[in-house]
């Protein structure tokens, strides 16, 4: 085999010359091959670092909801005069309601509030004399319209009664006999009143005395009924409310009538609103003005009127639902209406003038959010 030379060197000269080409060749392949590893060293590690700061940052925000939610928790009384735990900012760190049960997935989203400010949302109602909190509601899409302090917990007098008629329907059937005690003839506050001892009572019959004149008997003899006991039916209140994702709500009664631990907030209250009017047997008897029942006392009929101010003044659409009074509570009113599809509810807690302001704030929903054109109404008296 021949070699080829440089004419200008020697062959030893040559060979030399390639060999230390060969050898830098090597020792630039081996730098580039440690370039490229380092390289690759430092990349991973701005990864990683990148990825713990997001880490870091994830849990940061947790701790601090949590932590805040902690402590809004602890502050709150239970007359509900500071801010629940509950805000948009926190709900998603309440693990437990107040009752201290598992907090369940809201079953019905609320959208549109800002939690951090006192009042929001799209129309303005202007009162003069706001109700303590309040809500203005689409109770088909959960779009707020309006909210006043929509996480603070408030005493619900008998607003609480929309729990008690919830689990009543999911457990009993309209006909069952309800026997009246002692304990439901000696309630205090609002009553059915000619509840008879001893004797079995249709259900639906009581349901009515419960949602209409806002019977505390009728609370009691319902509880007793479903639970076997007033208590084992106020766990079971509370259970529903934290299954329901009611983040501010504890229950103490079936009827609301004493104050004590038994607080909620409209956001809680806007929730089961919906749950309630899509129970068939609910909606029906909240939307009615007066009834007449089959009741075992002289004469057979028991006859019932509905105390919802929507309802005594003939709100157009007026569907529901219920009203609470009490000294620590003040006036309370949930309403609901419907005009041409459109679903809405009203809130006001702790008002001067519940029924004058839920009526306002559903006008302006289906007037100005849904352009509705408006319907003639003679005024309410005032106080109403």
């Amino acid at each position: 085999m021949m070699m080829s030379f440089s004419p200008f060197m020697t062959p030893d000269q040559s060979r030399l010359r390639r060999t230390a080409a060969q050898r830098r060749r090597r020792t630039r392949r081996r730098i580039g091959a440690v370039g490229a590893l380092a390289i690759a060293i430092v990349a991973a590690f701005v990864v990683m670092a990148m990825g713990h700061g997001r880490t870091h940052a994830a849990h940061g925000s947790t701790t601090s909801s949590g932590s805040g939610a902690s402590t809004a928790s602890a502050s709150s009384s239970a007359d509900g005069s500071h801010r629940s735990a509950h805000t948009t900012a926190a709900a998603l760190a309440v693990a437990r309601s107040p009752s201290g049960l598992p907090l369940g997935k809201p079953v019905f989203a609320l959208h549109g509030i800002d939690g951090s400010a006192p009042e929001s949302g799209v129309v303005n109602p202007g009162f003069s004399d706001p109700p303590r909190a309040g809500m203005l509601f689409n109770l088909s899409t959960g779009q707020v319209l309006w909210a006043r302090n929509p996480y603070v917990r408030l005493p619900i007098a008998s607003l609480t009664k929309m729990m008690t008629a919830l689990l009543t329907v999911e457990s009993s059937p309209p006909d069952a006999p309800v026997l009246i005690t002692r304990a439901a003839v000696d309630m205090p506050g609002s009553k059915v009143g000619v509840l008879p001892l001893g004797r079995h009572v249709p259900l639906e019959s009581l349901l009515y005395g419960l949602l209409l004149p806002s019977g505390n008997d009728a609370a009691v003899a319902l509880a007793q009924h479903v639970a076997g006991t007033v208590n084992d039916f106020v766990n079971r209140m509370n259970a529903e409310a934290a299954q329901l994702g009611m983040g501010c709500t504890r229950y103490s009664s079936p009827s609301g009538y004493y104050n004590a631990h038994n607080f909620s907030c409209v956001a809680d209250l806007a929730m089961l609103a919906h749950v309630d009017i899509e129970q068939p047997r609910i909606a029906h008897i909240v939307r009615t003005y007066s009834a007449v029942l089959p009741f075992p006392i002289p004469g057979g009929r028991l006859y019932l009127y509905n105390n919802n101010p929507l309802l005594i003044y003939g709100y157009p659409g007026v569907t529901g639902m219920k009203t609470g009074q009490t000294e620590a509570a003040g006036r309370c009113v949930v309403a609901t209406a419907e005009r041409h599809g459109v679903r809405l509810g009203a809130i006001v807690l702790h008002s001067e003038d519940p029924g004058t302001q839920d009526r306002q704030l559903l006008d302006l929903g289906f007037e100005r959010v849904y352009h509705q054109p408006p319907i003639p109404e003679a005024p309410y008296p005032p106080g109403v």
